[in-house]
């Protein structure tokens, strides 16, 4: 591949305390957090609005908050639950504590705990790059629309899902091909629907798997005569509106970290959606009269890379409940394993909430780097059950007010005083 060399000046437009580079569950959360603990904070998002796959992907409903009828994730994010439903944007799924939600009022909810905690938020704005040495990051270089701009920063927050700023400092990762990667979906809304016919849209039954069996039935029959997209479920989400519902039903595979592949996949799943539409209207009596009203802004990533962190959070750990000497936070989505070239899921529930250590948000040999995304350092089966938002928003919580402890002591992310980290958020409410 030809090359070309560009050198740039690039303006530093800020010095801040911590940056925190992603906006979705984890990210904005961890920005509040790192706001509230005193350190001067900055949060940069490609979109213009926070929330990620909970807006952007429109992936609902939230899961999972309680369980065993128990809170397992308290503290901010509950909070932010708390300030949704008072809203009239929000609907907790008692008893499992799956949380569907109105996305506009998650969006400005999100906005506005952000600004009230003093966090500068960066909107449109995409990391490039960034300036380290020795597994030290001093610089996050991003793009706006004005041009590209860099920010000093003490400690950096990776919450971009894909592990953009990992991969630009050469993070070491899992091995890609350890096991299949998990498909894409593209959620899309249906309005005209009989939601009062619609028994599955409600995530509110522990230990079972929602999606509508006799619609799964009736579109695995007919792929054996007629063209069916690949799909999932389908499962069918509430978002408080009579009359609509969101569909996650497509699927694909993709390396969504791969521009080409994600493109790719974009295209063949927006396909799908009409054609699923279509589908729905005529297998049943709920959907006759519906309509594809909107696709989400961006389709949904279940996996791309995974780092190789202090430590490697396994199934086996995972299921048997270990509690870790530094868990943060907790986590009780099933087992939860789509196929990337079937309409087949591997979906085993928990018996009770598992733990989730710091040590898979931190990688050796990098000080000041803490990674509480999807990708975070965990094998196949923990990363099933973590990569969804409860447990994201949680690990979001723990990272924001780790890196606001050791800005405030001086400390690498390694060196973070692990017993008071667990007191403060015990004190906020999580339960670990």
């Amino acid at each position: 591949m030809k090359q070309i060399t560009q050198q740039r000046d690039i303006p530093v437009s800020g010095s801040y305390d911590v940056v925190v580079c992603g906006g979705g569950p984890a990210g904005w959360i961890a920005a509040v957090a790192a706001a509230r603990g005193g350190a001067r904070t900055a949060l940069i998002e490609q979109f213009g609005f926070v929330g990620g796959m909970a807006t952007a992907g429109l992936v609902l409903p939230i899961s999972v908050f309680t369980y065993n009828g128990k809170l397992v994730c308290g503290g901010i994010p509950w909070e932010f639950v708390q300030r949704m439903e008072k809203a009239h944007g929000a609907q907790v799924e008692t008893p499992l504590g799956n949380v569907a939600h109105d996305p506009e009022i998650y969006k400005l909810t999100a906005q506005r705990m952000l600004l009230e905690a003093g966090v500068e938020l960066h909107l449109h704005c995409t990391v490039t790059g960034c300036v380290h040495e020795n597994g030290h990051l001093t610089h996050v270089i991003f793009d706006t629309r004005s041009g590209p701009q860099a920010f000093e920063t003490r400690y950096v927050i990776d919450a971009s899902g894909d592990g953009a700023v990992c991969a630009m400092m050469d993070v070491p990762m899992q091995k890609a091909d350890q096991y299949p990667m998990q498909p894409a979906s593209l959620i899309f809304c249906l309005g005209g629907v009989k939601t009062e016919q619609l028994k599955v849209d409600h995530h509110n039954r522990q230990g079972v798997n929602m999606h509508h069996e006799a619609l799964q039935s009736a579109l695995r029959e007919l792929a054996k005569t007629e063209n069916v997209p690949q799909f999932g479920g389908p499962w069918f989400c509430h978002i408080l509106h009579d009359g609509f519902t969101l569909v996650n039903a497509t699927r694909t595979f993709a390396n969504m970290a791969d521009h080409l592949d994600a493109t790719a996949a974009e295209c063949r799943l927006r396909e799908d959606a009409f054609r699923l539409t279509e589908l729905f209207r005529r297998l049943d009596p709920a959907f006759e009269n519906c309509y594809l009203a909107y696709t989400a802004p961006t389709t949904g990533t279940r996996e791309t890379r995974h780092i190789q962190g202090v430590h490697v959070l396994t199934g086996e750990e995972y299921l048997s409940r270990v509690h870790f000497p530094d868990s943060v936070a907790r986590s009780a989505h099933p087992i939860d394993i789509h196929s990337a070239s079937d309409s087949q899921q591997r979906c085993s529930f928990l018996e009770d909430a598992a733990y989730i250590p710091y040590r898979s948000l931190i990688v050796p040999g990098y000080d000041n780097l803490i990674v509480p995304s999807r990708c975070l350092s965990a094998d196949q089966i923990a990363s099933a059950s973590v990569r969804v938002q409860a447990p994201m928003m949680c690990l979001g919580q723990s990272a924001g007010l780790a890196a606001a402890m050791c800005c405030r002591d001086g400390r690498s992310v390694h060196d973070v005083d692990i017993g008071q980290l667990r007191a403060t958020l015990i004190s906020w409410g999580v339960d670990i």
